[in-house]
Parts: C-alpha cells; structure tokens; sequence
C-alpha cells in the first residue's frame, strides 16, 4: 500500500480518536466560580478569612470563612452580568461581599484583552481591579452605580470599563439576591408605557421647561475645581485655558424615539427616517453639545465607540458604537440654540432600557498629566421623561430569566450581522465569484495575463479588506474553541458573535467536499495572499527563488501536521496553554495587531514573511498548522477538477516545475493535501508558450491547416488526475 496514503490514513484515526477524547472529557476546565476558588487565597478577599465554602446551589456564591463563620460571599461577575470585552471572550473577575454590601476583596482572574497583552502590564489592570476593595454596594444601588470615582489606564478605555460596569453592576445583583446591606430584589410591579398618541410639536422653550430636554453646563472654573479637588498635582498642573466663566461644554439631552419630542426636534422628516432606522425595541437620544469640550472626542473614528459618555439605567449601562450613531444637520425647533454637535445615538433592543423610568448620561472629562498619560472626571446629566408622555400598565410584566436571556443573547448576535451587512455583502459577492472561478476555471484560465491580474487583485483583497480592515482572519484557534465547545456544551451564538468569520468557516465547509483545502489556503487566508503578493514583488525586484530538492520538499510536509495534532492534543489538557503555543500562527501579529506587539513576535512572522521572499508560500507549505487541519478532512472531497494530460510528468514537468508550492509530484500527480488551488497548472495547460502537448498539437494542425481547438475533457490527451 503507498506509504502516503497509510500516513494520512493514520493521520485521519488519531485526528478522530482526539475528537471522541474531547467529546468524552469532562468539563474541568468549565470557567465558573468552582474552577477559579482552588487558585485563590480566601485571605485575599477579607483579611480574617481561612477558606472558601461550598458554592451554593440557588445562587452561583461561596461562602468566606472563619472557624466556620460566614464572613462575606465570593462571586463571579460574568456568573450574573456581560463582561465581553475587546476580545470577544468574557474578563472574568472574582469578588467578595459582605454583610453590609461592601466589596472586601477584587481580583482579576481571566482576561484575554489584546489591548492589554501587547503592551500594558497585566499587573497594572490587576491593581486597578484590586482598588475596587471598600466599595460600597448599597451607595452605588441608590446612585445607580456612580457613587464612586472612575479610575481609567490610558489606552485601555474600554476594557476597565468593562470591568468597572461588570463588578459594580454584578455586585449589586449578588447583594440584592442575598438580601445584604438591606437591598432587596426589585419587585416586579405596575409599569408605565410611552403613549405613543401624543404627536403635537412644541416649541425648545415648551420642551426645556417641562423637562422633555436637559442640560448639563460647564464653565472651565468648575472643571478646573473639580479636578483640583481630586489632589492629584499633575492634573492640577495642567488647567483648562480660558476664562474661569468660559463655557467648557453645554450639554442637552432629549429622548427623540418619543414621537412628540422628536417631531418637535427633528422635524417629520427626520422623524421618518429615524423611525426606519430604530428596529422594534429600539430607542434613541439626541446629544447636543457646544463649547471647548466635545462629548464625542475622536476616539470613535479610532475604535469605533464613543468612549466620552454611557448611558446609565439602574444596574445597566450602554455605550454607543459608530454604527449607532448618526448625526443632526440642524434643529427643526426654530427658537433653538445653535449648536456645533448635533448626534442622535440609538439604544439597542437588547439593553433592556425603559424609556418610562429615570436615566442618566455620563459624561467622562479627560486631562492630559503626561506625553500618553491621562486622568478622568466623570458628570452626569440625568433624564426623566415627563409624566404627560407615559400611560400606565394595569397588570405586572412578569419575565422568565431564563428564556429572557436566551433572546438577549439572539437579539445581539442579529444587531451584530445587522450591523456588519456591508461587510457581509462584500464577502458574499467574494465567495460568489471565487465560486464561479473555480465551476468555470477553464475559462477563466484561457488568458494567461487577465488571470494573473485577477489573482493578484483578489488575493489584495482578502489580504486588504478580509484581513486588516474586518480582521476576519481563520486561525487554528477557531477550531480549538469548537472542540472546546463540543466538550462543554455546544451553543451557536459564540460563533454568530463574529459574522465574517462565520461565513467563512461555512464556506470552507462546502470547499472542502468539492476542491479541498485550496480554495481557503490559496485565495481567502489573509497571511497566504500576503505571503504570496510580496513574493510576486520579490520576484519583480530579481530577488533569487530557491526550490528545495524535492526529497527534502516532501519530508517537510509533515511539519505542520504534526503542529496541528500537537496543539490539539495540548488543547485537550489547556486550552489556554494551547492558544499561547497557537502563536506558532503569525496571523495575530501581522493581520489582527497589524505589528503592534512585543518585538520577539514582530521578529518572528517578519522572519516568515522574508522566508518567503526566497521560497513561496514558505510558512504555507510547511509549518501552517491550520492549512494541516484543513487537509485532513480534505481527503474526502467528492470531485477532481484540475485537468492533466497523460503527458503530465512523463516526460513533460513544466507543470511541477512551475507549480508554486511544488505541490505536483515529478511522477505528474497533484497532491490535493499540498495544491492551494492557485489554477497555474491549468494556465499552463493551455499555453501555446509552453504547454508540449499544446504546441505539438499545434504543429500538427498547422501542417494539415487545421486551426486549433482544445481538447474536450473526454480526450484521450486531456484527462484528469489528483489523487496521490
């Protein structure tokens, strides 16, 4: 029996014995308060604390004790709230509570934040998180949660805010579930809902008297007191310019989703197209601003959020994306004020607001205290719709947590694609015409030139728009995450959480049965197209190719496979020491952080990328452990599509000698674990230049005055051959 095949043969067993290992393995590795209690040190969350207890059964807490005496409760903030953060993967945070509703201990236990890892210490989130100790929980319930001062490390904004919302809000959950600090759960009681009847416009003196508009004003003294007041000496340093009563900013706020104030505000126009956009749930507030402070800032067009102010309501708190927002031309009230921002920011179904009960703004003021360094004040501008908006509810609504969630979680993975439909439509009409490529490759290959071009303009594609803008790149990790998920109880949604991705990966699916791994590895993946476009620019300079014997080139094949089942089998064990050892993938550093990481990780996928400047595709041919873990289940694909003559290696190998990855045998077999689809072989095939076969036909027909005419896939000189 051919020894190759006996070894993929092997290969496909092991894959499918670790596959049925990790479907039968428990679930150790669960990230709940259980798995995080034996690594930590019960005295570290109240100083006369010896041991945890037992988790309890009705809610996810342990108890701290002493001898045996309760002395405050351990919990998990993503057991009971959101803590998503830039990862897509929650930042679990462990914390304890006492009696009196008072945190006696934080620590963070499990992040995954890029914006950490490339370059903010992990100890300095850590003491920050630390810091949380003391809180009271009861001052910041009837606060609303902004009883206390937010401390934020420049550069990572928006995580700390994560954790910041997750241990206050969370916290007040746990006090309330267990009835600490004199907190009671919410009852659930006679709501109040918009009337949606009323329509009359009124006037912006109407509106700012009776309350439907607020305000927040600021003049540069207060801003200056109120960083003075904190007794930090560099802030102090560092005062606002202007005149103590120069405005710093004058804020207005109006909730426009009610149809009387946001015809009065925007006009019936306006009004329209803002009904269009709101899907059902939805709401939406118009912020408007004036003065030397902007509530928007500029890190939106960076990050894509608005990380200046949040919307507050109760235990919950919404912040705006870019794709949440749209701005104002001009008020449609005629005796308003001028105003140089003008947004309207809509609140997602999801977030549960209510537009009947009280919310407020929180707006977050920054003061430059060093080159990067910055410190932060937080404002308030509250809201309460007036009474004349809102008609009672007789009877109680009465939800079920559990199917409550449920929906939450499927209403946020729809905005997602929602959101993201551009994107989806650019990577749909991708895949569509790569499909069409490949049903049609015979002619899509007769011009040897218009096929290169179309190559290297798709592949700058996948490496431009796939890659750097969607970040959308497929890793090994992905499939690590999926058997990790099989184990543990498989859901849909963290894999709907990413679009893009998605798509692709069900994409790849359907490749698989019909033209192998190729149709990723050789058009879509990120890191290949750039591999292979500064080679065609290596190639262009005159830099030397290097081919490697071909006994040497066949026994590095092996590599990447053994890296895969390597970091499968590690998976098994530690799926976070598998996702280090996943770093053997360049795809993070080079497409994800576009460079932006330590420098022993820039080192290395530079050292690749100049590996294959020499030798094409390097890292694809023989170290990608995700092209390996592609190819294996490729071996079932249904369909050999690649044309060969019977000339093809005996004598003829302009073919694998042209090949880019060497992936044709000199005995003229193409190895489909190896081909990336790139189609040169089926270029060559109908070169006049230099196809033997085609030019010797053409001699032929030349010497009887026959034109030529290629041979149909049926001829006796044209067959088709892919199988090792």
């Amino acid at each position: 029996m051919d020894v190759k095949r006996i070894f993929a043969g092997w290969v496909f067993a092991l894959g499918l014995t670790i596959s049925v290992v990790c479907l039968a393995a428990d679930r150790a590795n669960a990230e709940t308060l259980s798995s995080f209690l034996p690594q930590l040190d019960a005295s570290e969350f109240h100083p006369d604390a010896d041991s945890f207890g037992p988790v309890r059964d009705d809610v996810p807490v342990a108890p701290l004790l002493r001898d045996g005496e309760t002395l405050a409760w351990a919990f998990l903030t993503s057991d009971f709230v959101g803590t998503t953060g830039y990862s897509g993967k929650p930042i679990h945070v462990v914390a304890a509570i006492d009696a009196d509703a008072v945190l006696t201990g934080v620590q963070l236990v499990k992040h995954s934040e890029p914006i950490v890892l490339i370059g903010i210490p992990d100890s300095k989130v850590k003491a920050l998180t630390h810091s949380y100790a003391g809180l009271n929980l009861k001052a910041e319930a009837a606060a609303g949660g902004s009883a206390h001062d937010l401390d934020i490390i420049s550069g990572a904004t928006v995580t700390i805010m994560v954790i910041d919302d997750s241990i206050v809000r969370g916290g007040i959950k746990v006090a309330r579930a267990l009835g600490l600090g004199g907190l009671a759960p919410e009852v659930t009681g006679p709501r109040r809902e918009l009337d949606r009847s009323l329509t009359e416009t009124a006037s912006w003196k109407v509106l700012s008297g009776d309350g439907s508009i607020r305000r927040l004003t600021l003049d540069v003294g207060q801003v200056n007191a109120a960083f003075e007041a904190t007794g930090d000496p560099r802030a102090i340093k560092r005062p606002e310019k202007g005149a103590p009563d120069d405005t710093f900013i004058d804020m207005h706020m109006a909730l426009v989703s009610v149809p009387s104030i946001g015809r009065s505000l925007l006009g019936d126009n306006e009004f329209a197209n803002l009904t269009e956009w709101l899907e059902e749930g939805e709401h939406a507030i118009l912020v408007l601003g004036r003065g030397s402070y902007s509530f928007k800032g500029s890190g939106y067009v960076r990050g894509g959020i608005f990380d200046r102010i949040q919307l507050i309501q109760g235990d919950t708190s919404v912040r705006f994306f870019d794709k949440q927002h749209k701005r104002l031309g001009d008020l449609a009230a005629p005796d308003g004020p001028s105003f140089t921002e003008l947004d309207i920011f809509r609140i997602p179904a999801d977030a549960g607001f209510d537009p009947a009960e009280p919310f407020r703004l929180q707006l977050l003021v920054q003061r430059a205290v060093g080159a990067v360094e910055k410190t932060f004040l937080t404002f308030d501008l509250g809201y309460k719709l007036p009474e004349r908006f809102l008609v009672p509810l007789p009877t109680p609504r009465i939800v079920d947590n559990a199917d409550d969630e449920a929906s939450a979680k499927s209403a946020l993975w729809q905005r997602i694609w929602k959101d993201k439909i551009p994107e989806i439509a650019v990577l749909g009409a991708m895949l569509l015409v790569l499909t069409a490529t490949f049903f049609f490759q015979f002619q899509a290959t007769m011009n040897a030139r218009v096929f290169y071009w179309f190559r290297i303009g798709f592949l700058t594609m996948s490496l431009v728009f796939i890659g750097w803008y969607a970040n959308a790149q497929l890793s090994v990790v992905n499939l690590m995450a999926l058997a990790g998920q099989m184990r543990e109880g498989f859901t849909w949604d963290a894999f709907l959480m990413d679009p893009l991705v998605f798509i692709q990966w069900f994409a790849v699916a359907a490749a698989l049965l019909f033209w192998g791994r190729g149709a990723y590895c050789g058009w879509l993946c990120p890191f290949g197209a750039l591999q292979e476009l500064t080679n065609q620019i290596a190639r262009y300079l005159k830099v030397p190719q290097w081919e490697l014997p071909w006994g040497l080139h066949e026994r590095l094949w092996p590599i990447k496979y053994m890296i895969f089942l390597g970091l499968f089998g590690v998976s098994l064990a530690s799926i976070p020491m598998a996702e280090q050892l996943a770093e053997v993938e360049p795809f993070k550093t080079v497409i994800i952080l576009k460079f932006v990481r330590d420098w022993p990780f820039v080192i290395f996928a530079v050292t690749l990328l100049v590996a294959g400047l020499f030798v094409e595709r390097f890292y694809c041919r023989y170290l990608c452990p995700l092209g390996g873990a592609l190819a294996i289940p490729a071996r079932m694909r249904m369909f050999d599509w690649l044309r060969r003559y019977k000339e093809c290696g005996s004598p003829c190998q302009t073919c694998a000698n042209e090949c880019p990855v060497q992936a044709i045998h000199p005995t003229g077999e193409i190895n489909p674990n190896e081909c990336v689809n790139c189609l040169h072989c089926q270029v060559l095939y109908q070169s006049r230049v230099k196809c033997p076969v085609v030019i010797k036909q053409m001699k032929r027909r030349e010497k009887v005055g026959t034109p030529l005419a290629q041979p149909p896939a049926n001829h006796p000189n044209a067959i088709k051959t892919t199988g090792t």
